[in-house]
């Protein structure tokens, strides 16, 4: 069992009741304007991001819980926030100098905030950065959602390299913010710990096990270059776990690591924010395959498993942690109460691109102004129940922003992966092992019709295909129709290195195969273009 997936147990009670109470709901949807792929991506990323933007707290800068909490920030989604002002810099949503006085403001205020050995708590006030207690227990310093904080604090790092004093500035702080948390402290009788409270040492007891949303704990505090961890102990903590390795097959796709169907699908984001899925693999896991995989039985689960009455669909998917009209749960094919929550299928864009524009154009074209308000789509929906949230959390808006922008240019992704210690940090932990073979090695086809749905990328307005090539050399790349004659020469004897390639091209949509021959191999791939 995840943190998460306890969340609102462990919690104060009486906190919880006044944030996630119900409200009535208005049966009314208003028709919304028509918007192209393109207008329709950018309006929702962009909405997210004003969340972080506009409710950022006036004193620290930190990003509040939840709408209803304005007082009470969090240290998780604060990182996320971080990487989301990062993102609205580059796409020109506000300005850069702008950017970099909150980022200033962020990481002054996190200096003098309570640390417990370099970790902040879960919570803090947004006035004082005193802690505020998560549960009992969990009063001190909070390792994972440390780890997230300083994940979103590196991506600004390596964004605002401009020689200038602000900028200078910011680099500087971040380091050392990030030189200062004590992850080897955090190593207790050789397990590493979630928690650790000064008032209870370690009472909270939750070693940090696999398979959930931690592995990029383990990647940071394995990377830091002032408290790092000995690999040893990401291999005694997180692998051993009765959760972590899997192997079943479920709706026709194999997962060698975690829960039962996965688990929710938040499993797939936080950890992916900055962290490449394509190019992290062990011995037993291809992390880019894991993720597409588990986000493929998610979506199969609502569209053919789920009960009927629960009204999902091809468009309407999605089951992870969120708000509910019960309180909270951690949502997933085993836990399935009828929530919907946006944030699953929108951070899902780099893994299943087409499918998560249908959800985003049923969550817009069909549930109106329900679902949609100030900062985008609030947290979660029932139709069974006729209930929609009528809030909006930070771990929740921040994958949304962060990921639909690792699928139009990867902006977080690079950015992260350029880090010399992050590089070092992987192959210490044996997760550079990447091994594609020749051939589109980042489709998976949809099991029920053998075909890999292909959406046109509404930024390039092309459709983009990726292939490996484990040899240099000439290349060709054929678009063939059913009756297998060439629709489209994409490459014709193009001297191509080794390595990932994107390449793309336009077509009328529909039904094709699309036919690599490579210096070592010929490979074929069944497409429908969208």
């Amino acid at each position: 069992m995840t943190k998460r997936s306890i969340l609102f147990i462990l919690v104060n009670t009486s906190l919880l009741l006044a944030f996630c109470r119900p409200e009535p709901q208005s049966l009314s949807v208003e028709t919304p304007p028509k918007l192209s792929d393109r207008q329709l991506f950018d309006k929702v990323q962009e909405a997210a991001f004003r969340y972080f933007w506009d409710f950022g707290h006036p004193v620290s800068g930190l990003v509040p819980e939840r709408t209803k909490t304005p007082e009470v920030v969090t240290s998780g989604g604060s990182g996320f926030g971080i990487s989301a002002i990062v993102v609205a810099t580059e796409r020109g949503w506000i300005k850069r100098d702008e950017a970099v006085a909150r980022l200033l403001t962020m990481a002054k205020f996190l200096e003098k905030a309570d640390r417990f050995h370099g970790a902040w708590s879960h919570w803090l006030d947004g006035k004082t950065g005193k802690a505020i207690p998560f549960s009992q227990k969990d009063n001190g310093g909070d390792l994972v959602e440390t780890s997230y904080l300083v994940n979103g604090l590196l991506i600004a790092q390596q964004y605002f390299t401009q020689n200038n004093p602000a900028e200078t500035e910011l680099r500087d702080r971040i380091q050392k913010l990030w030189e200062t948390v004590e992850w080897d402290w955090y190593v207790h009788d050789g397990l590493l710990h979630w928690h650790w409270s000064p008032n209870y040492e370690w009472a909270m007891n939750m070693p940090i096990r696999g398979y959930n949303e931690c592995l990029i704990t383990y990647v940071l505090a394995v990377a830091s270059p002032t408290h790092g961890i000995n690999p040893d102990v990401y291999q005694k903590t997180w692998k051993n776990s009765p959760n972590y390795l899997n192997g079943k097959a479920y709706l026709g796709y194999t997962l060698p690591l975690g829960f039962p169907y996965g688990g929710p699908l938040f499993f797939t984001h936080y950890s992916y924010l900055g962290l490449d899925p394509r190019q992290v693999q062990d011995n037993v896991t291809n992390y880019w395959n894991l993720n597409v995989k588990h986000t493929l039985i998610n979506r199969a689960y609502c569209v053919y498993e789920a009960p009927k009455d629960h009204q999902y669909s091809a468009e309407n998917w999605g089951l992870t942690a969120s708000d509910d009209f019960n309180f909270y749960g951690a949502h997933q094919p085993t836990e399935d109460n009828s929530t919907i929550s946006p944030t699953a299928a929108l951070s899902a864009f780099p893994y299943t691109p087409y499918y998560s524009m249908q959800a985003m154009r049923f969550f817009y074209n069909e549930l109106g102004d329900r679902l949609w308000k100030e900062y985008g789509f609030t947290d979660a929906f029932s139709l069974k129940k006729n209930w929609f949230s009528p809030q909006y959390l930070a771990i929740d808006q921040g994958p949304i922003v962060i990921m639909m922008e690792n699928y139009r240019t990867g902006l977080c992704w690079d950015l992260f992966m350029k880090l010399p210690v992050v590089k070092t940090a992987l192959s210490k932990m044996r997760l550079d092992q990447v091994n594609y073979p020749t051939g589109f090695h980042l489709a998976i086809p949809n099991v029920k019709t053998g075909q890999y749905d292909v959406l046109k990328h509404p930024h390039l307005d092309q459709y983009p295909i990726h292939v490996y090539l484990n040899q240099a050399g000439p290349v060709n790349l054929d678009l063939l129709k059913p009756d297998g004659t060439v629709a489209k020469r994409i490459v014709s004897g193009k001297s191509m290195p080794a390595g990932a390639q994107r390449l793309t091209f336009d077509a009328p949509a529909g039904q094709y195969q699309l036919r690599l021959k490579a210096p070592d191999q010929t490979t074929t791939l069944a497409v429908t273009l969208h």
